[in-house]
């Protein structure tokens, strides 16, 4: 497959532990919901991008739906052990799922419980980022061209981390190191939390991560970023190359988030849930940990946008590790 074919396309641009949340002031002046609580499920482990921006709207929702809002972490197979519960919990308000870029890719990855499109409502495209390829700061490469010399001296002896096989930034490398003429070896991780545990403590030689991942720790100095693959390079990492300007034509990747809801969950909710999570992350705090702090693009796409996108990814990727002979696991 062309890494040609791997851009957004037709996209448009545009707290705390688990366990039961007292309701926020002003609560109960809202319209009451079906139910008293309101579970968001995040398939991944605590300290990732997708558990982070989960918890970023959770008080903002108690507030503007009237119920309490309790996020839960059930991490496990690529993000697809939490979505199942979720396609297959009741329609009736009680249960949504936040999922990440492994979402359309898992079809491709391992036998599903569920139907990725058929058994989920898609309800909010909260936005992108591109993918950033960070090194330790004790590391002595300075440039991916540095890496790639560094890989082609000793095949295989690197090590980069992901969130996991199949993920958008294993998929990532797996293209880059063709294109490159290099062998790396991949470790994968049970999420984002983990891999930026072993990636600030050097057990990893580089890390493949989304901006929004990475960010903080950039920002801290803890990860030095040496490739970016954005069409465009982020402000906040102006000085790294895309990974176009580094000799890759037509090379993007990005990184998605989006909010899914059990098949058959009343229209009426699903337009409440996804006008209270956008208002919610339009507040301005709010909104500068999700665009200055993570990098996220926000585009807050509907239902609409969401399932095309969706679609759009499980055809690019899940060709891409088809190609590759990528399965869960490896």
């Amino acid at each position: 497959m062309s890494s040609k074919s791997i851009t957004r396309r037709t996209f448009a641009r545009g707290a705390s532990a688990l366990g039961f949340a007292a309701a926020a002031p002003g609560a109960a002046n809202a319209e009451a919901w079906p139910t008293n609580t309101i579970n968001i499920i995040v398939p991944f482990p605590a300290g990732g991008s997708v558990d982070q921006l989960a918890r970023v709207v959770q008080s903002g929702l108690q507030q503007k739906l009237g119920a309490t809002v309790i996020v839960e972490n059930k991490p496990g197979a690529q993000g697809s052990i939490g979505t199942g519960l979720v396609a297959r919990a009741k329609p009736d308000g009680g249960t949504w799922v936040m999922v990440f870029d492994t979402h359309a890719v898992n079809p491709a990855l391992q036998t599903m419980t569920f139907d990725t499109e058929k058994d989920l409502d898609p309800v909010l495209l909260v936005g992108t980022s591109p993918h950033l390829l960070c090194t330790h700061p004790g590391r002595p490469w300075k440039s991916f061209a540095e890496l790639v010399a560094a890989a082609k001296k000793d095949p295989g002896k690197l090590t980069y981390g992901s969130i996991g096989t199949g993920s958008l930034g294993h998929l990532t490398m797996v293209l880059l190191t063709k294109r490159a003429g290099i062998e790396m070896t991949h470790v994968p991780y049970r999420g984002g939390g983990p891999l930026m545990n072993d990636a600030l403590a050097g057990h990893v030689d580089f890390a493949i991560a989304s901006s929004a991942l990475v960010s903080a720790q950039v920002a801290a100095n803890g990860l030095k970023p040496v490739l970016q693959t954005g069409l465009a390079r982020l402000p906040t990492v102006k000085d790294v190359p895309t990974a176009i300007e580094a000799g890759f034509a037509g090379f993007e990747s990005y990184a998605w988030w989006g909010a899914l809801a059990p098949k058959g969950t009343p229209e009426a909710l699903k337009a409440r849930m996804r006008d209270a999570m956008i208002a919610t992350y339009k507040e301005p705090t709010n909104f500068a940990q999700l665009t200055d702090n993570m990098q996220v693009t926000a585009t807050f796409g509907g239902a609409a946008e969401l399932a095309t996108w969706v679609s759009q990814q499980i055809k690019i990727w899940g060709d891409v590790a088809r190609e590759n002979n990528i399965k869960a696991g490896q």
